[in-house]
């Protein structure tokens, strides 16, 4: 066995990555403290071909060495825009016709697992919609008023005795799953 080289392993350039046709996901993070969290999502999208994120509060914004330090070049490819709070943001995607699902621990949250059953069980919800994850701040998770405009939330299934991964974990796993 031995691992790829870089021309084997077909990468795009920013500018095929900008051409190639997106996955209708967007990304949200909600006051998001890392600029390690950060970079790391921009690279997880990178890797899944997500549309874009949107960075909101006081999330850390490139160009910003520390995030480009994770993001490995990440922040020239996936498309973002700032947003002063999540709530705008939120709406701003539903406007447009996103579904959106905060990925939290709630009464009545969807287990990942069964998530692409329930869209598909929701005539309003389907596969090939455009859907938005929001993923919240470190310590207090997604704010009250944003969860009470989002159309639902998702939770990771989590067995230990800590019940939170890190954001950049669970971004990384959400998109994965929504993508394969």
């Amino acid at each position: 066995m031995r691992k790829l080289s870089k021309d084997e392993l077909g990468r795009k350039s920013v500018a095929d990555f900008k051409l190639a046709d997106k996955k209708p996901l967007v990304v949200v993070m909600d006051n998001i403290r890392s600029m390690h969290n950060v970079g790391s999502v921009f690279r997880t999208s990178d890797a899944f071909l997500i549309s874009g994120i949107c960075l909101c509060g006081f999330t850390p914004q490139p160009p910003h060495r520390d995030i480009h330090k994770t993001a490995l070049g990440a922040t020239e490819s996936v498309d973002w825009v700032y947003y002063e709070n999540t709530f705008d943001a939120v709406t701003a995607l539903k406007e447009q016709g996103y579904k959106v699902f905060a990925i939290e621990q709630t009464q009545g949250s969807i287990s990942l697992e069964n998530f692409k059953t329930y869209i598909n069980e929701n005539s309003n919800i389907g596969l090939n919609n455009s859907l938005a994850f929001v993923f919240g701040n470190e310590l207090e998770g997604v704010s009250d008023q944003v969860l009470a405009i989002c159309d639902g939330a998702i939770e990771i299934p989590q067995y230990g005795m800590k019940h939170s991964l890190n954001i950049s974990v669970a971004a990384a796993i959400v998109l994965w799953e929504m993508v394969r």
